[in-house]
């Protein structure tokens, strides 16, 4: 599979909060906590489970500098 996206990530799942339609997917990437909003249909589909190796990865339109 060939994806647009380079910031990929690899991250263990730690939790997965499920609503009715979405889904809070936290990880963790080295000690940093990452957090996906995905649909529930996708959490299922994927068979995402904490403890389960990932990959998070990242495309945006936008990226900000804090200092």
């Amino acid at each position: 599979m060939k994806v647009s996206g380079r910031n990929k990530l690899a991250a263990t799942v730690k939790e997965i909060v499920k609503g009715t339609v979405m889904a809070k997917v936290v990880m963790d990437y080295k000690g940093t906590e990452l957090v996906a909003a995905i649909t529930v249909d996708a959490v299922e589909d994927l068979d995402l489970k904490p403890g389960d190796q990932v990959t998070a990865l990242i495309k945006a339109t936008e990226m900000m500098v804090i200092k």
